[in-house]
C-alpha cells in the first residue's frame, strides 16, 4: 500500500519558512536572532486575527500606509491570502521594494515630494491613504503603528529564545514602529524580570523624545509615536548615524557571513559593545532583514564614497543626561524604564 503523502500549499512553505528568525551563535555570549523578513511576522498576525475577529472579509482589499517592509510582509500575505491590496508610501522607499511589491499584486501609490513640500509627510500619506478608503466598498486598514496584535504577534520569537537559550540577559533591539521590541521584550520581562532592554534608534527621530530632522537611515526610528511603542520596557537606548549602521551591517557581513540589512547593523553595534562592556551576561540583537535591498548601496563602496558615508564607525557611545542632546555618531541614554512624558519633563527641569 502507497504511503500517503500530506501536500504543502505554497503558503505553508513561504510563511513557515520564513516567518521564525535563526538563533545564531556570534560570539561566547552574544547571539543575533536573524530575520529573513521580520514583518512577515505581524503582517501575518495581524491579517489572522482580523479574519478570526470578523474584521476582514476573505477577498476584501487591505488598504495601509508604509515606507518599509511592513508593505512587502502585506504585499505577501495578501498575495497568499488572496486580499487586493493599497500601499501608500512616500519617495523614501527604494526600486527594488517598491517593484518587488507590485510584482507580488500591490497597487503602490507614492505621495511625491512637491505634494510634500512644507507638510508633514505622514499626515500626507494619511490623506492619500483616506482617498483610498473612501471610494472603497469596505477594506481593512492594518494600523501597524498603533495596532496591539503588533507587538502581540512576537510573542512566538520570545518563545524560541526561550527554548533555545534559556537565559537572555540583555535584549538589542531596533525601534520603528515598536512592536518588536515591545513585544519581544515584554513577553521575555514576565519569565525574565530582570532582563534588561536595550532600544536602537537614529539621530533625526521623535521616537525617545530627542529632536526631530531628517533620518537618512531608514527603517529605523519614527516621525510619529506608534502606540504600539511601550517606552516603559526599556533600560537604556541608543542612537546610531547612518555611517556608523552602514560600516556594522558591512563588519556583520564580513566577520559573521549574514548578509543583513542597515538595521540589523546598527543592532550588532550596540550588542557587541554591550556584550564586550558586560562580560558573562547573554546577549542578543534582533536582525530584521536580509540585505540583498541594499547591494547596491550602502554594500558598494562607490555609492558610499559618493554620499561621503564610507568612515569606520564609533568604538563607544557618547553617554547624555537627557534625549535633547543626542548628536553625533553614537549617542546613549539611561533610560531606566520611565515613561516618555517622565523624559520630556526631565528635559524640560521639571523633574
Amino acid at each position: 500500500m502507497a504511503a500517503v503523502t500530506t501536500l504543502r500549499k505554497p503558503y505553508d512553505d513561504v510563511v513557515d519558512g520564513n516567518v521564525l528568525p535563526k538563533i545564531i551563535e556570534l560570539g561566547p555570549t552574544l547571539y543575533g536572532a536573524a530575520f529573513h523578513l521580520m514583518k512577515l511576522l505581524p503582517a501575518r498576525f495581524i491579517l489572522q486575527r482580523a479574519l478570526e475577529r470578523g474584521e476582514l472579509e476573505p477577498g476584501v482589499t487591505v488598504a495601509e500606509t508604509t515606507s518599509g517592509t511592513f508593505g512587502l510582509g502585506l504585499a505577501i500575505e495578501c498575495r497568499l491570502r488572496g486580499h487586493p491590496l493599497i500601499l501608500v508610501g512616500d519617495p523614501v522607499i527604494d526600486g527594488p521594494l517598491r517593484r518587488r511589491m507590485e510584482a507580488l499584486g500591490a497597487r503602490v501609490s507614492i505621495v511625491s515630494a512637491s505634494a510634500l513640500r512644507g507638510r508633514d509627510v505622514q499626515s500626507a500619506r494619511l490623506e492619500r491613504l483616506a482617498y483610498f478608503q473612501s471610494r472603497l466598498p469596505c477594506y481593512f486598514t492594518p494600523c501597524q503603528y498603533d495596532n496591539p496584535d503588533n507587538p502581540a504577534s512576537y510573542g512566538v520569537v520570545a518563545e524560541l529564545l526561550l527554548e533555545t537559550l534559556g537565559q537572555v540577559d540583555a535584549l538589542v533591539c531596533p525601534v520603528g514602529s515598536g512592536g518588536s521590541s515591545s513585544g519581544i521584550g515584554a513577553f521575555l520581562r514576565a519569565v525574565l524580570p530582570d532582563l534588561r532592554l536595550i532600544g536602537v534608534d537614529t539621530p533625526g527621530s521623535v521616537l525617545f523624545a530627542a529632536p526631530a530632522g531628517p533620518r537618512l537611515l531608514r527603517g529605523l526610528g519614527n516621525g510619529l509615536l506608534p502606540q504600539a511603542l511601550d517606552h516603559r520596557l526599556f533600560d537604556e537606548v541608543h542612537w546610531i548615524a547612518a555611517p556608523d549602521a552602514f560600516a556594522a551591517t558591512r563588519a556583520l557581513h564580513a566577520g559573521q557571513c549574514l548578509f543583513m540589512g542597515p538595521t540589523s547593523g546598527a543592532a550588532y553595534h550596540v550588542a557587541a559593545w554591550y556584550a564586550w562592556t558586560h562580560p558573562g551576561e547573554r546577549v542578543v540583537a534582533v536582525f530584521p532583514d536580509e540585505g540583498h535591498r541594499y547591494a547596491g548601496t550602502i554594500y558598494n563602496d562607490v555609492w558610499l564614497r559618493r554620499h561621503s558615508l564610507l568612515r569606520e564607525p564609533a568604538r563607544a557611545p557618547r553617554t547624555v543626561d537627557h534625549p535633547a542632546e543626542v548628536s553625533g555618531p553614537w549617542t546613549r541614554f539611561v533610560w531606566n524604564r520611565r515613561s516618555r512624558e517622565e523624559i520630556l519633563r526631565l528635559v524640560s527641569g521639571a523633574a
